[in-house]
């Protein structure tokens, strides 16, 4: 018998099946297995069993061991696999390593045992009654049942524990202790009855078999309990779910009301646990004892059997879309899990992609919409307030007249407050006045951003740090000026206007720490303070019920960016956020500044007409000819050498350009520097295609892109990229 095995390294030349002899060894396909490889011993995945091999006997060497207990890749995880090395043109062990918990490579990571001490029952008697410390010892290992050896010792005499376990009066076993994360979490279960629109939600889920459905529903409108119940009733049929949720943040929120419905059936998976948090949780799904899955992009890949219910939360969100490598669309493997287990798959949003609303118009999916808040509650009042206005009238601060009185009110009644500006830092650039020098990091080309806190400009792409500029190092001027502000900026600001009051910041500087996210949030919801400043992160998801105001300070920062997605993700992120206000019985109110308050976005966000801003935004795409009326293929080069990467920029643009000769299908065809042309002290150059949605040769586009790869410059294809800079 011959394994077929794939090696644990990610290399072009080396991505392909070698064969092993598998000796006297009980394998499977998806056992993880030490082989020899030339001169070394490496992990790999066996990903089929067969009787014959087209190698020679002699170069054919035999596997070494077995490293698991079980298979580590399951059956529908080696289709996922083949469905995406096709899809998406990977190399086949950058798919499989999405598999499995990093660390479990390597055994960098392995289960945690302790030795647990449980009382003889029959050994009272065998206690003098003045030996004390022995009794309190005995007794509490009683009480308990079973105790951790190291529990024991720390609450009673070590002497005396030592002494009970020589005589046999206590014993002790060797046994594992899970790492479960947020294990400290409250919760308690918030079951409400629902309302006849959830209902309808449920049943037509619940009465249908292997669909995708668009759950359209305004914030507030109970997505989260629909969810809920679309997961119990899988679960009554012995099914497993899987639950996806943009950020990180929304973790031990959605965790605790799962773990209060649903107890130790839920397992949690995101890169902000452990590497131990991690394994464990992805033992107990791929064990089954563990059958709901929730978590961030990564969960999808939950090594979960007999799936009946996938959910994407918040589906439009860019976070689904892996934009390093290994390239996907969360959506999209979804649906293939979908049609390989035969369930459904539910995409819900407040503010759908005009990509899904767009399939769900033609068909595609089943539209269920909750067009209401529970029990009728309002939405909150969006106010525009045109900050050119604020400037005539000498207002030059953060905050607007109507967003520091609402500010003043919502305070004063002892209600919450949360302040929007998707920028993080103190300030965007620092620049000389005198000479117009920016500070740039050396290895990308943008400008470096000012911390105040830290007293330091970093650089948000590749993390380089530098020493903030007192004088400009090309004129020697001390006339710098500070530009776009960020959270840092903002958080002051509200300091010094509330100077008793606790203002949280919650953004990637203030959430670096392992469960900095919970921290930040488990305070703001017990009022420890009463106001939170964020990006994005505090957008979507989270309900405080004393959250009366929400002030959205910069409105047009995403507005005016040179992506054709610009508008969209801006009414997204209004209404996102808008949403956490008045959530409960108390009325909400935002405040939006702007200096483009005729921008026809403010204006379907404000009446949060979404399906008006759906045909308007259609309607441009359509004359303009981008998705979904195209598809957008992006062919990235980069390389540290200028030259190199034009001259592989012009001959993959010549190829393509005869590939689309006479081909009606390619709508528009052009290649340039990117946007950004030097990130980590790599040039970046692309070619721009946009493609009929029938266009059926993609394969032979990635065929070009791999003859040009080379040590000295990388190529990879992107179909509908996220960002186009």
């Amino acid at each position: 018998m011959y394994a077929k095995v794939i090696v644990d390294i990610s290399n072009n030349e080396l991505d392909r099946i070698f064969d092993y002899d598998v000796g006297e060894l009980s394998l499977s396909a998806g056992d993880r297995v030490m082989v020899p490889f030339g001169q070394r011993r490496i992990e790999g995945y066996v990903i089929e069993l067969n009787e014959n091999s087209s190698c020679p006997p002699d170069k054919i060497k035999s596997v070494y061991s077995k490293l698991d207990d079980y298979p580590v890749i399951t059956p529908e995880m080696l289709a996922l696999m083949n469905f995406m090395i096709g899809n998406y043109h990977l190399r086949i062990i950058d798919v499989l390593r999405l598999f499995i918990p990093a660390q479990m490579r390597g055994g960098k990571v392995k289960a945690l045992s302790r030795k647990f001490v449980y009382a003889n029952p029959d050994a009272f008697g065998l206690i003098k009654p003045s030996a004390k410390m022995q009794l309190d010892a005995y007794n509490y290992v009683l009480a308990k049942g079973e105790v951790a050896l190291s529990e024991l010792n720390a609450n009673c005499s070590a002497a005396s524990v030592r002494n009970l376990i020589m005589r046999d009066i206590l014993r002790v076993r060797d046994g594992e202790i899970m790492r479960t994360p947020y294990k400290n979490l409250e919760f308690s279960d918030n079951s409400v009855e629902l309302t006849e629109a959830q209902s309808h939600a449920v049943s037509t889920v619940m009465n249908a078999k292997d669909k995708t459905f668009l759950l359209h529903g305004v914030t507030g409108s109970g997505k989260t309990e629909v969810y809920m119940h679309c997961i119990a009733a899988a679960l009554a049929l012995n099914k497993t779910a899987i639950m996806l949720v943009p950020e990180i943040s929304l973790t031990p929120q959605i965790m605790a009301g799962f773990r209060a419905r649903f107890g130790s059936k839920v397992a949690l998976l995101h890169s902000g646990l452990s590497a131990g948090e991690r394994f464990d949780e992805w033992r107990r799904l791929i064990t089954g004892e563990a059958s709901v899955a929730v978590g961030a992009r990564s969960a999808i890949f939950a090594p979960l059997k007999n799936v009946g219910i996938i959910i994407i939360d918040e589906e439009h969100d860019g976070s689904y879309t892996s934009e390093s490598n290994p390239r996907y669309v969360t959506s999209e493997v979804a649906e293939f899990r979908r049609k390989f287990n035969g369930c459904n798959l539910i995409l819900g949003s407040a503010t759908p992609s005009i990509e899904s609303y767009y399939k769900a118009k033609n068909g595609e999916y089943e539209l269920i919409e909750l067009p209401e808040r529970i029990n009728k509650r309002p939405l909150p009042d969006i106010f525009v307030v045109n900050m050119i206005d604020e400037v005539y009238r000498g207002n030059n601060g953060v905050f607007s007249a109507r967003l520091e009185a609402e500010l003043h009110n919502c305070i004063e009644a002892g209600n919450q407050a949360m302040i929007f500006i998707n920028r993080r830092g103190y300030s965007s650039y620092l620049m000389c006045r005198s000479c117009g020098y920016v500070a740039k990091c050396e290895q990308c080309d943008v400008s470096l951003v000012y911390h105040k806190e830290e007293d330091s400009l970093k650089c948000h792409y590749c993390g380089n740090r530098y020493k903030a500029l007192t004088v400009c190092p090309n004129c020697g001027s001390e006339h710098i000026k500070r530009g776009y502000m960020g959270t840092e900026t903002v958080a002051e600001a509200l300091k010094q206007m509330f100077p008793g009051e606790t203002v949280l910041r919650m953004d990637n500087d203030t959430t670096q720490g392992k469960d900095a996210h919970f921290e930040i949030l488990r305070k703001f919801a017990e009022k420890k303070a009463k106001i939170l400043v964020g990006t994005q992160m505090i957008a979507k998801g989270h309900d405080f019920p004393d959250v009366t105001l929400v002030g959205i300070v910069d409105a047009d920062m995403s507005l005016h960016f040179a992506d054709y997605r610009a508008t969209e993700r801006t009414y997204q992120l209004i209404t996102q956020v808008a949403g956490r206000a008045g959530r409960n019985d108390k009325p909400g109110v935002v405040v939006l500044q702007t200096y483009s308050p005729n921008h026809y976005v403010y204006k379907y966000a404000v009446s949060g007409d979404y399906k008006k801003f759906f045909e308007k935004e259609c309607n441009l795409r359509e004359v303009t000819k981008f998705p979904p009326f195209t598809r957008i293929v992006r062919l990235l080069v980069s390389g540290e050498n200028e030259i190199e990467v034009a001259s592989v920029l012009k001959n993959v643009f010549e190829r393509i350009k005869t590939l689309s000769d006479g081909d009606k299908r390619f709508v528009f065809l052009s290649y340039m520097w990117s946007p950004l042309k030097l990130i980590k002290n790599k040039r970046r150059a692309q070619v721009l295609m946009r493609v009929t949605p029938d266009y059926d040769r993609l394969p032979e586009i990635y065929a070009i892109a791999d003859e040009y790869i080379s040590g000295k410059v990388s190529i990879f294809v992107e179909v509908n990229p996220n960002n186009l800079s």
